[in-house]
């Protein structure tokens, strides 16, 4: 059964995006999917996955120098 998580963050442009579009694709690979809801005013990342942590998604954000905060 896949889990969702889902993230506050600061990605507020399909350009942003595009930049971590490669290293996104390669975290969860084939065992997930993610994307992000850039018309929500917390700019919504949902990642469904078996396999990937929060605190994976998180550094991943924040090493790309953006703000990335898990919502439970």
């Amino acid at each position: 059964m896949k889990e969702v998580l889902v993230f506050k963050t600061s990605i507020n442009s399909k350009r942003k995006v595009k930049v971590l579009k490669p290293d996104l694709n390669r975290l969860v690979a084939n065992k997930g999917y993610w994307n992000f809801d850039l018309e929500d005013c917390d700019n919504i990342l949902r990642v469904e996955t078996h396999m990937v942590t929060a605190t994976s998604i998180t550094s991943l954000l924040n090493n790309h120098g953006f703000f990335c905060e898990e919502l439970y």
